[in-house]
């Protein structure tokens, strides 16, 4: 398969974003720096293909799996990927492409190979280690806010958290987005005590009950959340997890949900 390469208009926005690097020393020259770009690239390779580390092919001219696995740590614990979401958020907002009249949240789950952190027997899979990716979107299906968890955990435990998980969405004149009027969500969500939560936000819960008649007819605006997880595992690496670190398979998924937000946001471009 042909390379996937990050475009220029992206990396003028990820760019300055990126922890800056103190030259070395004229007496201590060693191996020439991979770029961030080129290691940029290979993360995204990885995140595409689902390839393990140790086999990118260094004739891509990305560096090596472990170099850009370390630029991938280094950028996680910098908080790149959340900067670069928000950023991405509030572009969608500037160009009229954000819609948070109404949300929908739902959840995947996916195998971890290797088991690690935040995984769990996936009940839905043998029990074989797992992990799950809750996701908030909004009426358009832009991703705006993901929690990582065990497999086993009650979806009904998240929905709290990602409403909270929701960063201030800047982009036009006033305040800040920071939550949608209604929140729509499948019966794994059904809670009396959630529900009173949710209306303490300001937040209008649609949620459907359990023990009722098959068929909640929320479908017709739940399925922007089927469709993001749909998206998302296009990247193969979010398919699978492999990383026995929570915190480098988040920031897999968090860079999958910037890549989706800047989908979005090209396509309206396109479409105007």
């Amino acid at each position: 398969m042909q390379a996937p390469i990050i475009d220029d208009e992206l990396w003028k926005l990820i760019e300055p974003l990126l922890p800056v690097v103190k030259p070395r020393a004229k007496s201590d020259p060693g191996r020439p720096r991979v770029s961030d770009r080129a290691a940029l690239n290979g993360i995204l390779f990885v995140l595409k293909t689902g390839i393990r580390w140790n086999h990118l092919p260094t004739r891509l001219g990305f560096g090596s799996g472990a170099t850009c696995w370390r630029r991938l740590d280094d950028w996680q614990k910098a908080g790149v990927w959340d900067r670069l979401h928000e950023l991405l958020l509030d572009k969608l907002r500037a160009a009229g492409q954000l819609d948070l009249s109404y949300a929908a949240v739902d959840s995947s789950s996916v195998r971890a190979v290797g088991a690690g952190g935040k995984t769990g027997p996936n009940p839905t899979d043998r029990a074989r280690p797992g992990s799950k990716h809750h996701i908030l979107v909004d009426a358009n299906g832009v991703p705006v806010s993901v929690i990582v968890t065990e497999a086993n955990r009650n979806d009904v435990t998240q929905l709290l958290p990602l409403v909270d998980a929701i960063p201030p969405i800047r982009g036009s004149r006033g305040r800040p987005l920071r939550k949608p009027n209604v929140l729509y969500a499948d019966r794994g969500y059904d809670s009396e005590s959630h529900r009173e939560r949710l209306r303490d936000r300001g937040i209008k819960p649609v949620i459907a009950r359990r023990r009722t008649e098959h068929g909640s007819g929320l479908g017709k605006f739940r399925w922007v959340v089927e469709r993001t997880h749909s998206w998302l595992h296009n990247f193969r690496r979010l398919r699978t997890r492999f990383d026995r670190r929570a915190d480098i398979h988040e920031a897999f998924l968090k860079f999958g949900c910037s890549l989706v937000c800047w989908n979005i946001f090209r396509r309206a471009e396109q479409d105007f």
